[in-house]
Parts: C-alpha cells; structure tokens; sequence
C-alpha cells in the first residue's frame, strides 16, 4: 500500500484561513495529517514548488468555497488553479476530491459543472456533524483506503501572472496571423498592422470546432472617461482592474456550435457560421455547463471586466479600431453615425463571424453583429465593483450584463465601455454569447 505523508491537502481561499485553520486542528484529534499551507510554508520556499509537493504526498484533496469565493490562495496561486489540478489529478490517477461549503448555502455558479459531486457544508468551522463527513471522506471506504500511486508533478508553478496559463491539459497551441486596422476621426483607415495569438482548438464532434485565443494577464482602467460620446452614467466610475489571463472565443459562438453541444439551434438568422442569437443568460449558462462536462474543461461566460479588457485590447478609445467606427468594420445599424464617420449599411440581420477585421487579441466581433451575456449581474454604476477581474455576482438587481451592441443598434452602444441588460431568461434575435475558459 502506497504511504502518504499527509491525509488531505487543504486548499482555500485566504481569507477563509481561520475558519481553515479550525478544521485543521479537529482532524489532528482524530488521528488525520492534514497540509496545512501555515504549517508547510516557511520563509525562502518556493511557494508553487512547495505546494506542489504538498499536493503529491495527499491521499486527498479538499478544498472550501465561501462567501470569498475562489480567489487567492498564495501569493501568485490562485484558488482555482488548485482545483483544476486537483481535479486533473482525479481524471489521471483516482486522486478522490472533497468539495466543500463553508457558510454558504448554494455552489457558485462558477463550480456548476460539480453540481453533481457530494459536497460537504460547514456552516461554521465547528460544525462536527460536517466535520464527521469530511474525516468519513478522508478515510474512504473499502479500497477507496488505499490510495492511489503518487503521480511525478514537476516542479513548475501551477499558475502565476502575469506569464499565460500552463497548457498541460493536452492542449496543443497554434500560432495565427492577423490583421488589424486603425482610422482617424472620419473613419478612414490610416493603419494597418500585422499581429499574431496563440489558440487552441476544441473538437466539438462531427466536424465542429470551436478556436479559444490566449489572452494576457494585465491591467487596464475600466469604463469611459467624462468626455467620451455617447458615454452614459453606468460607465463610472472609472476604475483600474487587474485581469488574470484566459482564453477567449475567437468568435461569438455560432449555430454550429450551439448545435453540436444542445442539439437544437433557436437563431432567427439561421447560418452556421453566424452567431447563435434568441438565446437567454440560462440557456448560455447550459451550453457552458455541458460543453465543460463534454471537455473537461471550465467553460463559462466572460466576467464583464475580463471583457472589456479583452474588447480593448490594449487601447483606451471608444472602440478598439480608434475613435470611431464604419459599417466597414462592424455589422451595426449604418443609418446612425459616431462622430464624424459617414453613414453607412444597415444589413438589418446578422453576418458570419469572422467577417470584419478583429482587434489585436484577435478577437472578432467584439463590436456588433450580436450583445453578448455576461457573468455578471448589472448594477448602475460601478462602486464597490471587483478590481481582480472577476465576476459580480452580488446585488438584488434582476438584469444581466450585456456588451458590444448589436446589427439593429447605433453604434453608440458598440463601444468597448458601452454596458446594457437584460433578463436572465429574456430571448432576443440579437443577443447571444461568447466563452471564456480558464486552463491551469
């Protein structure tokens, strides 16, 4: 029998640690070994090294999911890194997995696709009936006692930003090139440049695909400052934000797509290669929740900072192509003007993805053609929002947030600081979605 130094690795949000730290000391009543991070962490490690190690002498993994959410869990070591890892570990070797609720009631939605795993509730960290599950969970049961081979872990971090997540999930990156433009005030193009991004490619079955781009870590200041047109008051404040990096749909996702994973295609505009629209936050919600089942993989929609940032990319004008925008660049209602740009088509329906020039992440369609869904619930301004780059899910408002205007609205609303709503189970023929997957 294989034998480990520890029972269970304790992985957490910091800020849960001295709820963390309770449990810890009533398992070593009974006789467990748990990883403490406080107890194995000592000044001059190297903290992903360390953890690392940590995690290849644990028979188990648990990890606490609070009103905290997934957060910081070290220095440069983020929460849900850890349990991807963890759960990459169950996929490979057997490596069981306790998730638990400490104070809350409901998974987060970011955890959906666990909903089906037994979890455990603390309602505090005294809770010795939870506590009773999680040694039973510990100990296992019959051959679950012993535990699985350790698997070699190399000593590298997990995840650390500013670099890109690791890709050792099989992924295979590809390399594309691109072109991006610029124009000047009256809309004409006055650059043009040469970039390239990294991606990999999801096999969706039966010839479907789906292209995830790399998108970098970074900082950027998030809404419209007080002089921009058309500029409304949910825009403010403006804000600085630190976004972790992602992977981002290179596309909007198209009726293809939506096919291959829910077997039906509800768009008006029926196309494959167009985006799937009459499509509500709940129905985005399902598509992401079986895509990560199908794949594995954390599928979800992009917070509304990841977002911006990602609709930005880089720049801080009302658009990502400059200070105005044509119906050259963006499929928008052309009898509407911004600026001093022309007038231009009104294609009154949807165009293909991929039709007009993408921004320097390249990412296609970040303005018009459909709204896309957000995490986030809609609030009117932006106090107290998440400077971390993630979602915010709290407020008693109803809506949700919708960004990049659509092919029936003026350009206005196509703009990277432009912020809409609807309702969760509201269904439009220019509203659909873009995804968002986190690779540790």
């Amino acid at each position: 029998m294989e034998q480990f130094e520890f029972d269970v690795f304790l992985a957490h949000n910091s800020k849960d640690k001295p709820q963390v730290r309770a449990i810890a000391q009533e398992l070593t009543r009974y006789n467990l070994r748990p990883w403490f991070d406080e107890e194995q962490i000592f000044p001059g490690d190297n903290i992903q090294q360390v953890v690392s190690q940590g995690i290849s002498r644990s028979k188990v993994g648990a990890f606490f999911i609070s009103q905290n959410g997934l957060g910081t869990f070290q220095e440069n070591l983020e929460l849900g890194a850890i349990i991807q890892f963890f759960l990459r570990k169950h996929n490979q070797q057997g490596f069981r997995v306790i998730p638990i609720l400490l104070g809350i009631n409901d998974i987060p939605d970011s955890l959906f696709y666990l909903s089906q795993w037994a979890w455990i509730q603390f309602s505090s960290s005294n809770d010795e009936a939870a506590l009773k599950r999680l040694i039973r969970g510990i100990r296992g049961r019959g051959a679950e006692v012993q535990a699985q081979p350790t698997i070699q872990i190399p000593d590298t971090p997990l995840i650390i930003e500013p670099k890109p997540p690791q890709t050792d999930q099989g992924l295979s990156l590809q390399t594309f090139r691109f072109e991006t433009v610029t124009v000047n005030p009256q809309g004409n193009i006055t650059n043009r440049r040469h970039c390239e991004a990294k991606y990999f490619v999801e096999d969706l079955g039966n010839g479907v695909t789906l292209e995830m781009v790399q998108i970098p870590g970074g900082k950027f200041i998030m809404g419209s400052p007080a002089g921009e047109a058309k500029r409304r008051d949910n825009e403010s404040p403006q804000h600085e934000v630190t976004v972790p990096s992602f992977f981002m749909g290179k596309y909007e996702v198209t009726q293809a797509q939506y096919q291959a994973i829910m077997g039906n295609n509800p768009s008006y505009f029926k196309g494959e290669k167009r985006p799937v629209e009459t499509v509500s936050w709940n129905d985005a919600v399902e598509f992401c929740k079986r895509l990560s089942e199908k794949t594995e993989r954390t599928y979800r929609l992009p917070s509304e900072a990841e977002w911006e940032y990602a609709a930005r990319a880089g720049t801080t004008t009302p658009f990502y192509f400059g200070e105005t925008i044509t119906t050259d660049l963006a499929n928008y209602n052309g009898n509407y003007t911004y600026g001093s740009a022309p007038k231009g088509e009104y294609r009154q329906q949807t165009t293909d993805v991929g039709k007009f020039p993408p921004n320097t992440f390249g990412l296609y369609d970040m303005c018009g053609n459909v709204f896309e869904w957000c995490l986030d619930k809609y609030h009117n301004n932006y106090d107290g929002a998440p400077t971390d780059g993630s979602a915010w899910l709290e407020g008693s408002e109803n809506y949700i947030l919708l960004r990049g205007g659509s092919w029936d609205f003026n350009p206005g609303l196509c703009r990277c600081a432009n912020r809409d709503l609807g309702y969760p189970d509201g269904r439009r023929y220019d509203v659909g979605f873009r995804l968002v997957v986190l690779v540790a």
